[in-house]
């Protein structure tokens, strides 16, 4: 379960429970409001009611949808698109807008709408800061703002919005600390969404205030210090603080008196496991006191020590300890771990065995084990878990053959052996794993033919990477019926013979690479050309790739240029991070250009694949320059094709100028220059 679906199920949940309860009650929590509801019908009239939203249709800009288009002074205001009305149709209670595409500001107006118990503007495009006016809506009990262009602090003066119980304003530019008497007098918040913005400074020790509270999401902010021990006063199940500032020992104290919790998740984040970042023993052990605990994710904090006997929570789901320091063994307590679909110890210190209780855990569907120091054989006992759907083994030391009883993973789509040590020929029963994606065996030492067995996976849509290895022989025909492949790459082995013009069955292929070998002959026109243009340049695995994008877009002429510049700039952010949406790295709800955007920073190695990173670092000094220019400059021109807002997009045929005047720098023709297009400035790029 993503934490995009999480965190919308949570505000769904409510919302549905506020619409279903306030038609029958007229407020959805008659015994708990703190303002008499009746109060709020008072005052004014539908007729302000209807001037208020007309003031409001005045702000908004853009309607692409029309969703405003009947709210004229002819209409009743209870058929306005979007309004609720009490059953009496006295006042206006609801506003829903979500979905809309709205571009403006938010007028102050709403304020006259004394009796609004929901607004509910989500995904459109509202801008400038939040009407702190809002604060005089006594009865507001649920405000979404969820991704917008809002910034600016949250108001000082929602410390009055005392009815509130749901305040979420995710995907905003929202800056500055947290007001404490938010919190210190909305008690009644339940639900608090404040992910992907800039808030700084401490979370508030108030918001410990909130007995009610079961989900605090304040993912991708600037917090920092502690988490505060008041939150044991509340009734959390839902906990994310990931991609913050926050310090301190992993909570154990914290954690211990919240056992309803179900998702804890306080990933890359400063914190530290106990014992001078020694021992992770203390943590693990608290974690029993929460016996729904369902997803656990302490990713990217250089956590060291051990992985404890503890380690075994029978109702975790998902356990995420990837980028930390855990060294020694995976131990045999793995087992106790039933329930567990997903486990990524990527990127740390793991060595010696693993256990064959990993067996046991028949529910696994992901494990990644990648950048550790296993330097083992691979464990025939993973081919016994039944719904392995991604297994992950890739940058160890493993040693020895392929098993050939992988071929019994028939749930197996993607499968990462690349970067290891693995000898002897591919064997045919892997190629029984027909709902393969993606296959990664670059960078061992496999020898043999390409197997014909190889056409078993027709269906395979990603890619194959069986480079840098010592395969030999010709080219398997059986590549030609893969024809929904993306990205094939066939470079550095022995492989001799011609290149058969059938390979232009593979439509749907994006790039293809078979340099550095002994091959014959031209490429069909649709995929690029001669071969030559691949295997003698140095700069090939770029150029290549550039090269093979073309012709699903018509890039040979710019009269013929057509298409949808975001699946284009998709493309380009696909091929140089090797990122897919449904990899790992999408967990928490991000579109490849937010993971890129929000990883980059302009430090390529974040974000581009560490295969491409490896090979750029076996170039001389000055090709090596080339790459990285080249490089920062795909990722540039994929964030700006893929950005949300359409219009701050460049055309197709920007685009296409600027991908065929990197290919000419990267080809080194002396014409080639960049001031892009697109505003992209290589020199800008390279000094980062």
């Amino acid at each position: 379960m993503t934490m995009a679906f999480i965190r919308l199920f949570f505000i769904l949940l409510f919302l549905l429970h506020f619409i279903l309860v306030s038609s029958n009650t007229g407020s959805p929590y008659p015994n708990r409001r703190r303002y008499p509801y009746h109060d709020c019908l008072q005052g004014r009239s539908l007729v302000e009611d209807k001037a208020a939203l007309l003031a409001f249709k005045k702000s908004v800009l853009v309607d692409p949808k029309s969703t405003l288009a009947n709210w004229e002074d002819d209409v009743h205001v209870c058929n306005f698109t979007g309004v609720t009305c009490n059953e009496q149709h006295h006042r206006v209670t609801q506003i829903d807008l979500s979905s809309s595409g709205l571009v403006g500001k938010i007028s102050p107006s709403l304020s006259n709408l004394t009796a609004l118990q929901l607004i509910n503007l989500y995904e459109n495009h509202f801008f400038s800061s939040i009407p702190p006016q809002l604060s005089s809506l006594p009865c507001l009990q649920t405000l979404v703002l969820n991704q917008n262009d809002l910034n600016g602090p949250v108001p000082d003066s929602f410390a009055l919005l005392t009815s509130l119980i749901v305040f979420a304003v995710m995907e905003n530019n929202l800056t500055g600390p947290l007001p404490p008497s938010f919190f210190s007098n909305c008690t009644q918040l339940k639900v608090i969404d404040l992910s992907f913005n800039y808030i700084t400074g401490r979370i508030p020790m108030e918001i410990g205030n909130c007995p009610g509270l079961w989900t605090l999401s304040l993912y991708n902010n600037q917090f920092v210090g502690q988490l505060p021990a008041s939150l044991t006063n509340t009734t959390l199940y839902n906990l994310d603080v990931e991609n913050n500032h926050l310090s301190g020992e992993l909570p154990s104290d914290l954690v211990s008196k919240l056992p309803n919790l179900m998702f804890l998740h306080l990933s890359y984040n400063n914190m530290r496991s106990h014992g001078n970042n020694t021992d992770l023993y203390p943590f693990f052990a608290t974690l029993g006191n929460c016996t729904g605990l369902t997803e656990l994710e302490l990713a990217g904090m250089g956590l060291g020590g051990k992985l404890p006997s503890s380690i075994g929570h029978p109702s975790l789901k998902r356990l995420e300890l990837q980028e930390s320091l855990i060294v020694g063994s995976i131990p045999p307590e793995i087992r106790n771990l039933s329930n567990i679909t997903m486990l990524n110890l990527t990127s740390n210190f793991l060595n010696g065995t693993i256990p064959e209780e990993l067996s046991l855990l028949l529910m696994l569907e992901r494990l990644l084990l990648s950048h550790n120091l296993f330097n083992i054989r691979i464990p025939l006992e993973l081919a016994k878990l039944p719904h392995l759907g991604q297994l992950d083994l890739s940058n160890n030391k493993f040693y020895g053959e392929i098993p050939a009883s992988f071929g019994d993973l028939l749930a197996l789509r993607y499968l990462f052996l690349n970067n290891n040590l693995l000898s002897g020929t591919i064997p045919p029963q892997l190629f029984k794993c027909s709902n393969l994606y993606m296959l990664d065996l670059s960078y061992n030492k496999l020898t043999g033919r390409i197997p014909q067995e190889i056409i078993e996976i027709r269906e395979i849509r990603g890619f194959i990477n069986l480079s840098h290895n010592l395969f030999e022989g010709l080219l398997p025909i059986e590549l030609s019926k893969l024809e929904n492949v993306e990205e094939i790459d066939l470079s550095s082995n022995n492989l001799n013979g011609n290149i058969f013009p059938q390979i232009s069955s593979c439509i749907a292929v994006k790039a293809i690479n078979f340099s550095h070998n002994s091959l014959q002959g031209l490429l069909p026109e649709s995929l690029g050309g001669a071969i030559d243009d691949m295997g003698n340049s140095s700069s090939n695995m770029l150029t290549g790739s550039i090269g093979y994008i073309a012709p699903e877009y018509g890039f040979g002429s710019n009269t013929s240029i057509r298409g949808d510049v975001y699946s284009f700039g998709v493309i380009v952010l696909e091929m140089v991070t090797r990122r897919r949406p449904t990899d790992d790295m999408f967990a928490g709800g991000f579109s490849l250009h937010k993971w890129v955007k929000n990883h980059y920073h302009g430090k390529v190695e974040n974000v581009v694949d560490p295969s491409l990173i490896q090979a750029s670092m076996e170039q001389s000094s000055e090709v090596k320059r080339m790459w990285e220019v080249g490089i920062a400059e795909l990722i540039e021109l994929g964030i700006l094709c893929t950005h949300e807002i359409p219009s701050t997009r460049p055309t197709m045929l920007d685009a296409a100028d600027d991908l065929d005047r990197l290919k000419r720098y990267l080809t080194e023709d002396t014409t080639a220059t960049f001031a892009s297009s697109l505003g992209i400035s290589s020199s800008t790029i390279g000094a980062n």
